[in-house]
């Protein structure tokens, strides 16, 4: 493979990859803290929630 070409490829991906970690981070912390649990989990009559989630 040429040079030019790998080293194109490796700033792709890292570019890629830096724009995806924010946004997987934000998901994977924000619905578990939004839902008072994670997804799947049995939950606790104590924590519903008094509000529409939309």
């Amino acid at each position: 493979m040429h040079p030019a070409l790998q080293s194109f490829i490796r700033q792709y991906l890292g570019v890629i990859f830096a724009a995806l970690l924010p946004v997987i981070a934000v998901t994977f912390l924000s619905i578990p803290l939004n839902l008072a649990g994670h997804p799947g989990e049995a939950r606790d009559i104590t924590a519903t929630t008094n509000f529409h989630l939309t």
